[in-house]
């Protein structure tokens, strides 16, 4: 189905010669020699020095470099925090993301610390991706003089666990980089053990570093990463908001429960941009819980320690710990506190694919109602991990909600095992009441944002939940007043259920602001269709919109949905640019590389 309104469709103040004289320059240079030039630039333009004076000449100072590779945040904060503690100790570093790395220039890199995380099955996360190849190619370079550090992030109850960083020591190694300082893989509750790694990392580092140079003690953020606005609110020390409002927005006979949530933000000093996520931390349910220590035969008031913390263990479960996410550390470590032997779990604990395949679709709860163990209060807390926040991408841009932030909220829902099961934060959301509190901070996207240029146009593509982060784009871009085409492409099961926020979408085809728009309702007819099927029937269209610049967005599950839609990209560019797949490919690889095509997948 395509829905379709007529609208009109930055410049550089370059001269065409000069444009491209400066781009080739750029492309020959080396992070250092980028900072280097931008800040003679900056400092030309405040004194009126003229172009042509030479600077005076200085030696490059003997630079950490801090890569990071990052789907959810948590390696970028890492990463900061390692340069920043080396920018304390008086040393050089930059700090820069994978996806804004030049991967050529790896070889002009005497000290290297890679901080990554894994998502999927054991893969880099999407801004990784680039340098991850690269490291595997023929086009890899001898890295015999480098010394190299490096930290993984993952998600244990995951098969490959730390994979990607694994592969990136791995192939640093095999290149000929001397590994100076013991790789470190945590898991999602990892905060705690990050200072260690960072003071034994940097005494590493340290003593070359100022043997080449004298100390520098800057951090140099390297171009592509964002700057977030200065707030006292974090993953570490979250802002608590009031729940305005919760609305579910699919229809009565819908298979799926999907809501509109709106939090206040006022009073906090909170800003975000489209493109950005909400980390939103819940509490578990609190019949759940009760059902769980009746199992366990333990008094919920008991008092308990958590880190710093001494409060009841009623509050502890609800309000601190994971209870809906199993994982085999847990069964690992209650086991091991159980008074008695647990038979059928201590044989899980020693085969571990079938402990993965046990936990796969068990909660904790599940666990325990199983195989109910004699264990202390505390001992049940110090087997299980802290509660991981969960990231939504935002639906709402604050030009136009102000002091608000819209989420678009997929409750997470199935029955097995004898009772009826949510997901952690999703439930929350379910039962949670206007004026309830839930405690929040704001994850900057900084690889998902809308062009600079007003003008250029856009194409979307983001099925069910994946629409959050395209009425954020559209509310911004109606509020710039911006005249770029945007292109929509939807999909759900259900035209009459399942269309979300069909009313404001509508509204903005008959304004202009939606160019077109293109809806994939799979169940409504005997042939499903999918989002992928609308990209290759107007495949000429596409490739169309890609030829004059358009920047192309896909939002929503990574494990099919972005993978099909690829293939279905690969496929247009192919047929319509001409070219055979591994050119479009390259094509696909190139647009990525200048930020024209984006995703938010999870």
């Amino acid at each position: 189905m395509t829905i379709t309104s007529t609208v009109p469709q930055g410049a550089s103040p370059l001269s065409p010669d000069q444009h491209q004289r400066f781009f080739e320059l750029a492309a020959s240079l080396s992070p250092m020699q980028k900072v280097w030039l931008s800040g003679y630039l900056a400092g030309s333009a405040e004194t009126g020095a003229p172009a042509g004076a030479a600077p005076a000449a200085a030696a490059e100072p003997a630079t950490l470099t801090v890569l990071y590779g990052s789907q959810t945040g948590n390696a970028k904060h890492v990463a900061a925090e390692l340069a920043s503690a080396a920018s304390a100790r008086g040393l050089t570093v930059a700090l820069t993301d994978m996806a804004d790395f030049k991967p050529t220039q790896l070889k002009h890199e005497k000290f290297l610390t890679v901080v990554v995380s894994t998502q999927g099955e054991g893969d880099p996360p999407e801004t990784a991706e680039k340098m991850h190849a690269f490291l595997a190619s023929k086009k890899a370079p001898d890295l015999a003089g480098t010394q190299v550090s490096v930290l993984g992030l993952g998600d244990s109850s995951y098969e490959f666990y730390c994979q990607a960083a694994v592969d990136f020591e791995d192939r640093l190694r095999a290149l000929g980089a001397q590994v100076v300082a013991d790789r470190l893989l945590l898991d999602v509750d990892y905060e705690d053990q990050v200072p260690g790694w960072i003071e034994t990392t940097l005494d590493v580092f340290e003593p070359e570093l100022t043997a080449v140079t004298p100390a520098g003690g800057t951090v140099v953020q390297m171009p592509g990463l964002s700057a977030a606005a200065p707030t006292a609110y974090s993953k570490r020390n979250p802002f608590t908001a009031e729940i305005s409002e919760v609305q579910k927005i699919t229809g009565r006979d819908s298979t799926k429960d999907v809501r509109h949530v709106e939090i206040s933000l006022e009073g906090s000093g909170l800003t975000y941009r489209p493109g950005d996520s909400l980390g939103v931390f819940f509490h578990n349910d609190t019949e759940a819980v009760q059902a769980m220590l009746d199992a366990l035969g333990l008094d919920g008031g008991a008092e308990v320690t958590l880190g710093e913390q001494t409060k009841t263990l009623r509050a502890t479960l609800t309000e601190d710990l994971e209870l809906t996410q199993s994982y085999p550390g847990f069964v690992e470590k209650y086991v091991g506190a159980a008074a008695e032997p647990v038979e059928a779990l201590a044989a899980l604990v020693e085969d571990k694919p079938a402990l993965r395949s046990f936990l796969e679709q068990r909660q904790i709860y599940d666990v325990v109602h199983e195989h109910p163990a004699r264990i202390t209060a505390q001992q049940l807390v110090d087997s299980l991990r802290k509660m991981q926040p969960r990231l939504y991408s935002i639906a709402s841009s604050q030009s136009e909600v102000e002091d608000e932030v819209h989420l678009t909220v997929g409750v997470v829902e199935w029955h097995g095992f004898g009772r009826a099961h949510l997901g952690g934060c999703s439930g929350h959301v379910r039962r949670a009441q206007e004026g309830e509190e839930v405690r929040v901070y704001v994850e900057p996207g900084d690889h998902f944002r809308l062009p600079q240029d007003p003008s250029v146009p856009t194409i979307m593509i983001g099925p069910g939940t994946g629409i959050a982060p395209f009425r954020a784009f559209l509310q911004e871009r109606e509020a710039q007043g911006a005249d770029g085409d945007n292109w929509l492409i939807f999909g759900n099961p259900h035209f009459t259920q399942d269309f979300l926020y069909q009313v404001e979408m509508q509204a903005y085809l008959r304004s202009g602001l939606l160019t077109r728009m293109d809806v994939a309702f799979s169940r409504d007819q005997a042939e499903k269709v999918y989002v992928q099927h609308r990209i290759s029937q107007h495949g000429a269209e596409v490739f169309d919109w890609l030829e004059r610049g358009a920047h192309l967005y896909v939002c929503g599950d990574a494990t099919r949905m972005a993978k099909d839609v690829h293939a279905a990209l690969v496929e247009v560019v192919a047929e319509h640019g001409r070219m055979d797949a591994e050119a479009a490919e390259d094509y696909l690889a190139a647009l990525r590389d200048g930020k024209r095509y984006q995703r938010d997948v999870y």
